[in-house]
């Protein structure tokens, strides 16, 4: 059955719509074939032996299903789950309160567990290990150390920057897994899966023209056809065609490449602003007013997958290809 796209209850909040996407199970999972193999094996091992899973580490890119799995792993346990983030816990203080908290068998999730304080990290070696915190009472020479016993738990940890964990805590982890960017028809099978659970009356070629430009990455195609969905609806249009994915998506300004505007900035200031030459990334974050950060992190691996830039001693340089790709003369 097809939904009407002109009901007025479509207005759901993003929370909404993400929590109504995501798989449920490892069997409802989309993609990552061999980490969905790795971490059933873990979680049916502890069932027969009657105990915890090992920690388990995520580690890739944004957006690939690192916060769903972690979920899906409190699911398959019959655990609760716990969720927290690494910037959140600055103190080893903030770690132990969360610690002492947990039940039995329970599932902790730290998202950018890359970015927890150093003295927080060191304490959670001895947890993972042997489920004990030290706590330090009182300040100077009158301190004292008092060790508390925690209930035995799941660490599931995600980072999008795994060379940045100490080997000491990456160590810790029975388990780490590397997660893949998408293939096209990868993706295809999640939008389709969200537009059923979306009621859309999507063609086949609709499916294909999002998945092809959503750079890899679930998130981005949920994203998209979100606003796919949104344009459809504006246009009074029921029925979601090749043509009116590729309307909407010209719209919100993304290519047949999957890159958007922030994407094609960077690349202009890499082939016209600095004329083809190497620039450091600083001075690119600043010429396109965007973070360092996001540069590095979330637009950069994209560009170097595609084959549209390279990074250097020097700097990020454009390719070849991203001279094609907007349509100017390589520089000489």
């Amino acid at each position: 059955m097809s939904q009407d796209l002109t009901d007025p209850n479509l207005g759901d909040s993003e929370l909404a719509f993400e929590s109504a996407l995501r798989p449920k199970s490892l069997d409802e999972f989309v993609g990552q074939p061999k980490v969905r193999e790795q971490i059933s094996l873990i979680i049916e091992a502890a069932r027969l032996q009657g105990r915890t899973s090992d920690h388990i580490l995520l580690a890739g890119p944004p957006g690939l299903g690192k916060t769903t799995l972690a979920m899906i792993v409190a699911h398959e346990s019959g655990a609760p789950l716990r969720l927290t983030s690494g910037p959140t816990i600055q103190h080893a203080g903030d770690l132990a309160a969360v610690l002492s908290s947990l039940a039995a068998g329970e599932v902790l999730f730290i998202d950018e567990i890359h970015r927890m304080a150093r003295a927080a990290e060191e304490m959670l070696y001895l947890a993972m290990e042997d489920f004990r915190v030290d706590v330090m009472v009182g300040k100077g020479p009158g301190a004292t150390s008092i060790s508390l016993d925690l209930a035995p738990f799941t660490l599931v940890g995600a980072t999008t920057r795994s060379g940045m964990l100490p080997n000491p805590l990456r160590d810790r982890f029975g388990f780490t897994a590397h997660l893949e960017f998408y293939s096209v028809d990868e993706l295809r099978d999640v939008i389709a899966r969200a537009a059923q659970k979306l009621q859309l009356d999507i063609s086949s070629d609709a499916l294909h023209e999002i998945a092809s430009r959503s750079r890899g990455t679930p998130r981005i195609a949920n994203r998209l056809l979100r606003r796919v969905r949104d344009f459809a609806l504006v246009a009074g249009e029921s029925h979601i065609s090749k043509t009116l994915a590729q309307a909407a998506l010209k719209l919100y300004e993304v290519d047949a490449l999957g890159l958007d505007r922030l994407d094609r900035d960077i690349l202009a200031v890499l082939t016209q602003k600095f004329a083809g030459k190497p620039v450091g990334l600083s001075t690119l974050a600043v010429a396109v007013g965007e973070e360092q950060d996001t540069i590095e992190s979330v637009v950069e691996p994209f560009l170097v997958r595609m084959g549209l830039i390279i990074r250097t001693p020097r700097g990020r340089q454009a390719t070849e290809a991203a001279y094609i790709h907007l349509g100017i003369a390589p520089v000489l």
